[in-house]
């Protein structure tokens, strides 16, 4: 046998084993940002992931959020209606948003006249892969600034895997923020029908970093989340992270079988059944207080999406 004969043969067997035994190896998306009127539109390989829209609601909102095989990985309704299998309720849950129910009295997790509205003041930043805003929480009156905030989000793709890495920052600029023990908050998302656990169209299983599963999973304590289920003939998911240094890290989760998964370490009175206001903090005044959460929009179930190690790469990263 010729040694260019052998060497052939090697590289041909090599390649055949390769293809076999080892994962495929694809690189990370190319992120492009595009400031537009009232929102930021962010395309992966020049496709749309999602859009930071930061006009026409009472808060700013991540919608629509395209995930693996092109699929809507959050509701439309209430910003789209008349989608098969979707539920008129709660209209607050605007695909993904943040806010808690109870900032010094006001709400910015519910809408109406009740409610309280985060505005944002300046769009600072849309650079490579970022944006960074400043917002206020005005009071349900209109006029009363309760708190300003800062948002740093940024986003990508790692292989197959779109990734949103959302920072919140309070600010205490116009005094102590006092915020109340409610389960409604802060850090939310409503799922795609398919992915919910109950009703007509779900499909969706659970699981958190502690191993509870389904409905035992509302209300615990844990560093990560992951729904995941078929969506149009397809297996994806969507976890969610805590950071490390998150206030009163692991978090509580507002996880319900309904589509709604948010994190919130102030829930405590309702999450463990304990006494009002068990979960009570105050943020005083000039000083800040920061949370950051990463979403993940999968394919399939979080052992083959490697959700585990993923968090583990997540926390050590900058």
């Amino acid at each position: 046998m010729s040694q260019r004969l052998f060497l052939s043969l090697v590289c041909a067997i090599t390649t055949l084993v390769a293809t076999h035994l080892t994962p495929s190896v694809q690189a990370d998306g190319k992120v492009t940002l595009h400031a537009g009127k009232g929102k930021v539109t962010v395309d992966i390989d020049g496709k749309l992931f999602t859009e930071y829209v930061y006009e026409g609601y009472e808060k700013p909102i991540l919608y629509p959020v395209i995930g693996p095989y092109g699929i809507r990985m959050t509701r439309d309704y209430p910003m789209r209606e008349g989608v098969t299998g979707e539920a008129k309720d709660h209209p607050h849950h605007k695909s993904i948003w943040f806010g808690h129910m109870k900032v010094n009295n006001e709400s910015f997790w519910h809408v109406g006249k009740t409610a309280g509205t985060t505005e944002q003041t300046e769009l600072v930043s849309v650079e490579k892969d970022t944006v960074k805003t400043t917002n206020r929480l005005v009071a349900r009156d209109g006029k009363t600034v309760v708190a300003t905030d800062s948002r740093t989000i940024r986003f990508g793709q790692k292989g197959e895997t779109r990734w949103i890495d959302y920072s919140v920052t309070y600010h205490a600029t116009m005094g102590d923020i006092k915020f109340g023990d409610n389960k409604d908050g802060q850090m939310g998302i409503r799922m795609n029908p398919q992915l919910r656990l109950k009703g007509p169209v779900a499909k969706g299983q659970a699981v958190n970093s502690a191993g509870d599963t389904s409905a035992k999973i509302w209300g615990k304590r844990a560093k990560w989340i992951d729904y995941w289920g078929e969506v149009d003939g397809h297996q994806v998911g969507i976890a969610i992270f805590d950071h490390p240094s998150n206030l009163r890290h692991p978090t509580w989760w507002h996880a319900r079988d309904y589509g709604l998964l948010s994190a919130n370490p102030f829930g405590i009175h309702h999450f463990e059944g304990k006494k009002d206001p068990v979960g009570e903090y105050t943020l005083k005044k000039d000083e800040s207080l920061t949370f950051r959460h990463l979403f993940l929009f999968h394919k399939g179930d979080p052992k083959s999406a490697h959700i585990g190690q993923m968090y583990d790469d997540w926390v050590k990263s900058p």
